[in-house]
């Protein structure tokens, strides 16, 4: 039996191996399933053919859309920042003083914006009596310094009321109510789909913040983002300084007992040393001291005088203002105490024959190669950015955040709670006299250049007239403004703690106008382009007398080819 199965075996196998008859079977099997198979193919080409010529006529575009990135709760502190920036700008002081000093303190309108409510009315109530009965003391006929005391205490009022991480609507000119949006033909307020009128906030931007959202509603992501202990950053260095007191345990409202002051923990001012910095490279303090020296018939420098002809009558205000700004001069900041605090925040210094040489004790001598890295990698973020087929990393960007983040850190001390506030007030005291009428009239500057702040022109005519520079303050205001805006938000951001890379990119994003203008600011002042490779560290100062001085030789040659 065993040899049956074997013999059969055998047989079958060498059957199947015979090629003859089985590559005859196998090709003519193969032929047979390949032409079944495209005749399937064919019929499902027709069916779709059919199926796709029932279907209506379209048009189907394609495009790649920018990546978005999730919001994150600190957006609602950089509306805060820009809306207080803009309310501490020189435009807004102006319409105060206007409205406070020359319309009447008794019809003028204060609101200060920290505090509760009872502690508001009490503080509008103190800063109102204190303006009403300075101004009604005012002799007549008026002598002395009496009006520019009154004018120096009103503008120390108006950065009290403008103190804060708020967000508030900008102010009507005149009457210093809430603006609300209105229709340009009818000039009436416009109404929202519930009949309310639609405040104009400074800040509250669409294209910064990816949505469209309501007054009400930022303030309620600012309130969840302050918390009940006020500026994340701020509350971080209480915790470490009384790491198992209470926060009401360690506040204080009175200077003279240990703790944290109250007003500058919850009601910090937005304002930022570099402000003055740059305002101060524009040649605004230098310009009025020159005026301040012809004012007192003191020649500035050997040779013709540019400002001969400076003569201020005394039946104008202007003439009294002077008169009080020079005899306050003793209390005024030096250029010395300037440039050693510039040193200190930012490792920045002054050069000029009025700037004496300084030895700090303690310089940010890496602040500008990380500020202008960060400035650089923003960049090239927006670049990658444009590119929607790209997802740009936001990691670099939050690296460099967190590195000027601790180097602001360290500057923050000693002269950091005063020196920027006094600073503030002193020179926008300068900038509101150089606006002033009678000043304008004197020094006749360009007048169909369109300046967005009224003391500008009278800086770049004695630019002119000096022979300082041909640069217009308007670039060192652009980067006066923006740089202060952009260092709030790296300095009171809580940074140290931040692995989000969405949190960079988002700030990227929201400040992009700034941050394009500082590049484009920088460029204009010192020649130094700091989108391009490798970036520039070198400090501005050099770069302002290396330029000036190159264009005081091209001045030279040029007046020597005239007389020949």
């Amino acid at each position: 039996m065993e040899d049956t199965k074997k013999t059969k075996e055998k047989e079958r196998l060498a059957e199947a191996v015979s090629p003859e008859p089985q590559e005859s079977l196998s090709l003519s099997y193969l032929k047979q399933n390949f032409d079944n198979k495209m005749d399937k193919v064919a019929t499902g080409l027709e069916n779709i053919a059919a199926g796709v010529s029932n279907l209506p006529s379209s048009t189907f575009n394609v495009a790649f859309q920018p990546n978005s990135t999730p919001q994150t709760s600190d957006q609602a502190l950089w509306v805060a920042i820009k809306n207080r920036t803009e309310a501490v700008g020189f435009n807004r002081y102006l319409e105060f003083i206007n409205r406070v000093l020359c319309e009447g303190p008794k019809d003028s309108r204060l609101s200060p914006v920290c505090g509760d409510a009872k502690e508001l009315e009490a503080r509008e109530g103190r800063l109102k009596n204190k303006l009403n009965e300075r101004f009604l003391d005012l002799p007549n006929p008026l002598h002395g310094v009496d009006a520019y005391n009154l004018l120096k205490v009103a503008t120390e009022v108006f950065l009290l009321l403008e103190c804060g991480v708020v967000i508030n609507p900008a102010r009507e000119p005149k009457t210093g109510e809430p603006m609300v949006l209105k229709d340009p033909q009818t000039n009436l307020p416009i109404l929202d789909p519930n009949g309310n009128t639609i405040p104009v906030v400074p800040g509250l931007e669409e294209s910064r913040l990816g949505q469209t959202i309501t007054l009400k509603e930022i303030r309620l992501k600012l309130t969840q983002y302050l918390g009940p202990r006020g500026l994340p950053y701020l509350d971080r260095i209480v915790r470490n300084l009384f790491p198992n007191m209470e926060l009401d345990e360690v506040l204080t409202d009175s200077p003279y007992c240990y703790g944290i002051l109250k007003s500058r923990f919850s009601c910090p001012c937005m304002i930022e040393l570099i402000w003055s910095y740059w305002h101060e490279e524009g040649m605004l303090v230098q310009g009025i001291n020159a005026i301040s020296l012809r004012f007192q018939n003191r020649r500035l420098a050997l040779g013709r005088d540019p400002l001969a002809h400076l003569e201020t009558d005394p039946l104008r205000g202007l003439n009294n203002l002077l008169w009080g700004y020079i005899q306050d001069e003793q209390h005024r900041l030096t250029v010395k105490r300037r440039t050693y605090e510039y040193d200190h925040h930012y490792g920045l210094t002054l050069y000029g024959k009025a700037v004496p040489k300084i030895q700090p004790a303690d310089s940010r001598s890496k602040f500008l190669e990380a500020f202008h890295n960060l400035l650089h990698i923003s960049w090239v973020f927006f670049k990658e950015q444009a590119d929607t087929q790209v997802i740009p990393d936001g990691f670099p960007l939050l690296n460099a955040l967190k590195e000027v983040h601790l180097l602001l850190a360290e500057g923050a001390h000693n002269q950091f709670g005063d020196l920027p506030w006094t600073a503030r007030v002193e020179m926008l005291i300068q900038q509101w006299l150089l606006a002033r009428t009678e000043m304008r009239e004197f020094l006749r500057g360009r007048a169909m250049v369109p300046y967005p702040e009224a003391w500008m022109s009278q800086v770049d005519v004695m630019k002119t007239l000096q022979g300082w520079t041909d640069v217009t303050v308007r670039h060192f205001r652009d980067l006066a403004v923006f740089g202060e805006q952009l260092l709030l938000t790296i300095r009171y951001g809580d940074w140290s703690e931040v692995i989000d890379e969405n949190q960079a990119k988002n700030w990227a994003t929201s400040w992009r106008p700034e941050i394009q203008g500082y590049i484009h600011a920088y460029r204009a002042v010192t020649g130094v382009d700091l989108a391009s490779e490798p970036v520039n560290y070198t400090l501005p100062s050099v770069l302002l007398r290396e330029r000036a001085g190159k264009a005081g030789m091209e001045t030279m040659k040029n007046s020597k080819q005239n007389r020949r």
